[in-house]
């Protein structure tokens, strides 16, 4: 039971990890969207795909440095490209709920913009949170395994001293 509740554990920290930076990432997200949506003349999809885009940068940064520190570092040009293509899958989802609310049903002011690209980017995290943490920020082995493995080296690097004094 020790071991399902500390794995239970483990992803309810994972989880407050990506919602602390997802959190921040919304809120630039929608901070940009709305500065330009009114600073500039672009078509709303537009501007929530800009928003969206400053948003995945400032999440890389986030994720990588915060909630997956702990994760593979190997392998970073291959991280790379999984978190863009998986960033803009969900920028297609995102941008998806905003566009079909505007386009398709004719919800166009700025609180329905608001209220839908924040429906988007809640749909879109779901599929962020589990594309990232299985494919993008893959998980080093076992804390345990690497720690029976150390403390079977520990051992023979200790046989192997004592070999060497008896034969000094």
């Amino acid at each position: 039971m020790e071991r399902g509740s500390s794995g239970l554990r483990r992803i309810a920290h994972e989880v407050a990890k990506f919602g602390a930076v997802g959190g921040a990432g919304v809120l630039v997200n929608l901070l940009v969207f709305n500065l330009v949506r009114h600073t500039t003349d672009l078509q709303v999809v537009r501007a929530g795909v800009i928003a969206t885009v400053v948003a995945i940068a400032f999440n890389y940064v986030g994720f990588r440095y915060f909630t997956y520190r702990d994760r593979d570092k190997s392998r970073r040009t291959r991280e790379l490209t999984l978190f863009l293509l998986f960033s803009a899958i969900g920028l297609v989802i995102e941008n998806g709920v905003l566009y079909v609310a505007t386009y398709g049903f004719g919800w166009n002011t700025p609180l329905q913009n608001n209220i839908f690209k924040f429906v988007g980017i809640g749909v879109a995290t779901l599929f962020r949170f589990w594309s990232y943490r299985t494919w993008v920020f893959r998980a080093l082995p076992a804390h345990g395994a690497v720690a029976d493995v150390e403390a079977l080296l520990k051992k023979e690097r200790e046989k192997a001293k004592r070999k060497q004094r008896v034969r000094a």
